[in-house]
């Protein structure tokens, strides 16, 4: 059994609601349907896309964000590009629904407001560069005696210790380290995959680590120290290719688009386009053969008559397939596929996604403001479009120091 301590201010028995250092809620958003975090404040000290991705699910979630960033310049992802109405793509993407206060944490009086904003948080998030967080005081161990309560997440490329400590990581090269590049492209050449697949690994980390640990505060009271490296997350990601290659095995070979170890899965040409198909079974290989390419004696083909065999000759089976594709469409492929219950997509450009029948159908896309006007944003994956039990935080993206007066007056500080 955990100890049953009381929350700091709180007298009765600590919950995930229940056990939070409040600031006046003036300045949070009340809805109908308040999320599950409403009523937590968290403190991320953030830039690029790691960290702002996992508290930006906190925010979603109904948690008050506070966005610490640079004066004037702010989080560095800013100045990305210019492509969603002025503003940066991966910033949009990644910050609606907190509130920025710009501080310059070098100078004393704007890291004593920083440290008052610590001391009023439930959970404190940094990505900053390594060892920048222990030498403002906001390392775990400087923290845990005096807020005792806290959760903090330190985020960073190889975690606290160990030899790559100190190394910069950025995407790419977190990617390159974990063995990504020895699994992607067409073996011609290395190729990343094509969004920031490691920093998005790791702020999902941190986020679901994050959730846990606030269950963990409600049974014990006590805040906790949370280690998210980008490399250790990417890894875990790569388990299938590590246990092919287990024991000094060859690993899998970079096949493009198509999977490695399963064919055929992946992309064919049709008369107009592509279709993108997959088999996983020999009674879909068998259906695939009579109904979709109309040559049933494929289906005793000595070539073709397991998965590792069509694997090793998928050479002369992607030229009879692609051959019995050229006389028909994309979409007749799909009709057929789909009456042959094989799953199949269609190879959309980004164009294709944001005007995707099936989010439009299901009532996904919200609006979003912003200060270069109003933004589509995409409800967060699970929340009910109109019958979950909460809704989902879809408030402004903020400009840089947005919320200083507010937030300073929150906290007794007149400049």
């Amino acid at each position: 059994m955990f100890a049953r301590l009381p929350c700091p201010r709180f007298t009765k028995q600590p919950s995930i609601s229940g056990c939070v250092r409040r600031f006046s809620q003036s300045t949070i958003r009340r809805t109908i349907r308040q999320g599950p975090l409403a009523g937590v404040t968290v403190v991320s000290l953030e830039q690029a896309i790691a960290a702002p991705f996992c508290t930006r699910q906190l925010a979603d979630l109904g948690a008050r964000v506070i966005k610490v960033e640079r004066p004037g310049v702010g989080d560095f992802a800013r100045q990305y590009d210019t492509r969603a109405n002025g503003l940066a793509s991966h910033f949009v993407w990644t910050n609606r629904s907190k509130e920025s206060i710009a501080l310059d944490v070098k100078k004393p009086e704007d890291h004593a407001v920083l440290m008052r904003l610590v001391g009023k948080a439930d959970v404190l998030v940094q990505n900053l560069a390594p060892g920048a967080s222990a030498r403002l005081g906001l390392s775990f161990e400087a923290l845990k005696k005096t807020h005792p309560s806290l959760i903090v997440c330190d985020i960073s490329g190889y975690g606290q210790d160990g030899p790559y400590r100190d190394k910069k990581a950025y995407d790419l090269l977190v990617q390159s380290e974990a063995g990504m590049l020895a699994v992607t492209g067409t073996g011609q050449e290395p190729a990343k995959v094509g969004i920031s697949i490691a920093d998005i690994s790791a702020g999902m980390y941190a986020y679901s680590n994050i959730l846990a640990a606030l269950l963990q505060r409600a049974k014990t009271g006590h805040g906790s120290h949370i280690d998210i490296s980008m490399l250790e997350c990417m890894v875990e990601w790569m388990g299938f290719p590590m246990y092919y290659a287990y024991n000094g095995a060859p690993g899998p070979v970079p096949a493009g688009a198509s999977h490695a170890s399963i064919y055929p899965y992946g992309p064919f040409e049709t008369g107009d386009g592509s279709v993108m198909l997959g088999i996983q079974n020999e009674r879909e290989w068998a259906n695939f053969c009579t109904l979709v390419l109309n040559q049933p004696d494929l289906t005793t083909d000595a070539r073709f008559a397991n998965n590792s065999l069509r694997t090793q000759n998928r050479d002369a089976l992607k030229k009879i397939i692609i051959k019995s594709f050229a006389d028909i469409t994309s979409e007749e492929a799909g009709r057929r596929l789909d009456k042959a219950a094989i799953a199949n997509a269609n190879v959309n450009d980004l164009q294709g996604v944001w005007e995707h029948a099936q989010l439009r159908a299901r009532g996904r896309w919200r609006d979003v403001q912003t200060s270069e006007g109003v933004l589509p944003a995409l409800l967060p994956p699970g929340f009910g479009a109109e019958n979950g039990a909460f809704d989902a935080r879809m408030d402004p993206i903020p400009k840089v120091g947005e919320h200083n007066e507010s937030i300073m007056a929150e906290l007794g500080i007149s400049r």
